[in-house]
């Protein structure tokens, strides 16, 4: 932006619009943790000389990062910053784009959350990077050529299915004996170090064993993640692990941010319960989270786990490189498991939540995890034939691989941002930087008309009134606004009628709207009108609210002026 003001001849509103036109915003997270927040006098030390540059004030800078900016006691936002420079923003999976707006709502008053320009786009994982090496090679052999180029394609992964059973179950075999020779090769010294009883060490070793059903949870130990929740019933734990006839082992691996206590607490649990003797080497944590140690575990283990509070989870992309493998999710409905879920393609925790105790939601949670596991999860990894595997697993896998994991590639993910924002960016940016910036000053210079008249606008009149009966469900209104836009002396006003549904909880929710018509023009008097049927039986509201018009806006958002009327 200073490169537009300062070579380019630009004021910063003319700076600010080009630098938007190119300007997509990511949201990566609905933890209020995960956005910084910075104190006026701090955020002054370092960025107190810009204001002159641009040639605004220092009020101008800072109201940029805070939903209220006349509110001098509000901290700067770099989300809220990142929103008012950026034309689009995004959530990084379905369900996280809806939080993203709930969230930023207020940075748009005047609108409602489902009517705001932030879209998603759900997390990819590149496959290249996360499929072991014994999977690119049977899917190079099974896959045709252009595979690779189209491999967001479901029709590409066809094939899978008719893979031999045997041939699956031995690359899986493979994977989980690899894994089980890093981690003995990895952590022995390391262990016997900091545990002190050899003895102790030895048979944690001795109970790695690849024919075991292993699961894996592995990511930041944020306490939203909730790992805590598989060690709230011990009693029911022990009886699960130490099945003599079906034994199962669970690696925990993750890191904690250092000023969260919550999480360091979580993993300090976690160790102290993987020491007690009926959880030795049946619970293991691994320390020294890396990339290395994540590789290995989301090839070979047998299920990926995922617990976190919904809605927190943004996407959660650990489960997304464990599909590469042919390893199952089993995760909480939220982030891209919310659209990955495939019934017969893994296992999900229902996204109802039946509590507004989290305590209380937790305990539940974890008692259906522990009947999940007994009662469908293990028993069929158990039923195995003459051949060592249960066919029923391996069914789920190509389940998995082919209805879930083409879904969730980066070739996807940058399908997407390329369709919903990055042509649409490029094509603006080209546009307003076009003949020395011709339409980026014009759009400037109708904002700021607009914004020095806006309040001078008078509504002279309103009407809502049936025209037949009946005068409720099924019946016709006429709905219409005379204004006089007095010194604007411009056509560029939208009238619409707003329709919220409204309900004993109040939980009013937008129901719909509908624009009203410029009928004609009398100097600086516009008439607006429109036939309005009702068509639903139950409480409503109705407003009219008055916003800027210009087709040359990328969405009402970019120039967040409003009047109810």
């Amino acid at each position: 932006m200073l490169d537009l003001v300062e070579k380019e001849g630009l004021n910063f509103q003319q700076a600010l619009e080009v630098v938007r036109a190119s300007g997509l915003y990511t949201c990566h997270t609905p933890v209020p943790a995960g956005h910084d927040y910075f104190e006026e006098g701090l955020f002054y030390k370092y960025m107190n000389m810009f204001p002159a540059r641009l040639g605004i004030e220092w009020a101008d800078l800072i109201g940029m990062g805070r939903q209220n900016p006349a509110d001098n006691t509000e901290k700067f936002s770099m989300s809220v910053f990142a929103l008012n420079t950026c034309q689009e923003a995004n959530g990084v999976s379905w369900l996280h784009g809806e939080v993203s707006k709930k969230m930023f709502a207020p940075v748009w008053p005047g609108y409602f959350e489902e009517e705001l320009h932030v879209d998603y786009v759900t997390n990819g994982v590149h496959m290249p990077t996360w499929a072991a090496s014994e999977w690119k090679a049977i899917y190079k052999e099974i896959f045709p050529k252009e595979w690779i180029k189209d491999q967001s394609n479901l029709a590409m992964w066809a094939p899978y299915n008719d893979m031999p059973e045997e041939k699956i179950w031995a690359t899986r075999m493979s994977l989980k004996k690899k894994l089980i020779d890093y981690l003995k090769e990895q952590f022995r010294d390391n262990w016997m170090k900091s545990q002190g009883d050899p003895a102790r060490i030895v048979r944690a070793l001795n109970e790695m064993n690849a024919d075991n059903l292993i699961i894996g949870f592995g990511r930041r130990f944020a306490t939203y993640k909730r790992a805590h929740l598989l060690f709230t019933d011990l009693e029911r734990l022990d009886k699960l692990v130490n099945n003599p006839n079906r034994p199962v082992q669970f690696l925990f691996t993750g890191k904690a941010h250092p000023a969260d206590g919550g999480g360091q607490g979580l993993i300090k649990r976690i160790i102290e319960i993987s020491r007690m003797p009926q959880f030795l080497g049946k619970i293991i944590f691994l320390e020294n989270y890396d990339m290395r140690l994540a590789k290995r575990l989301i090839s070979g283990v047998d299920i990926w786990l995922n617990t976190p509070t919904r809605p927190l989870e943004a996407s959660g992309t650990s489960g997304e490189k464990a599909q590469m493998n042919g390893v199952l999710n089993f995760s909480v409905l939220d982030g891209w498991w919310k659209e990955g879920y495939v019934e017969g393609a893994g296992w999900a925790l229902t996204d109802k939540r039946t509590y507004e105790n989290q305590a209380h939601q937790d305990q539940l949670d974890a008692a259906t995890i522990y009947q999940m596991l007994e009662n469908e999860i293990i028993p069929m990894y158990y039923a195995k034939n003459s051949k060592g595997y249960s066919p029923a697993w391996i069914q789920t896998i190509k389940n998995s691989v082919t209805k879930i994991t083409p879904r969730f590639t980066t070739k996807r993910m940058m399908d997407d941002y390329f369709e919903k924002f990055y042509n649409k960016l490029a094509k603006r940016h080209a546009l307003l930087g076009a003949d020395n910036y011709k339409i980026a000053k014009d759009i400037v210079a109708w904002k700021q008309n607009m914004v020095a008249h806006w309040d001078e606008i008078e509504v002279v009149s309103s009407i809502f009134e049936p025209t037949e009966l009946p005068a409720n469900v099924g019946g016709k209104c006429k709905v219409a606004v005379e204004l006089d836009t007095k010194g604007l002396n411009d056509k560029g006003i939208g009238v619409e009628l707003v329709a919220i549904r409204t309900s004993t909880h109040n939980h009013d929710k937008l129901y719909e709207v509908k624009q009203l018509n410029l009928v004609k023009a009398e100097g600086s008097h516009l008439f607006f009108e429109v036939d309005y049927r009702l068509d639903y039986a139950g409480g409503m509201k109705f407003g009219l609210r008055m916003y800027p018009k210009n087709d040359l806006l990328p969405h009402r958002m970019d120039f967040c002026y409003v009047r109810w009327i």
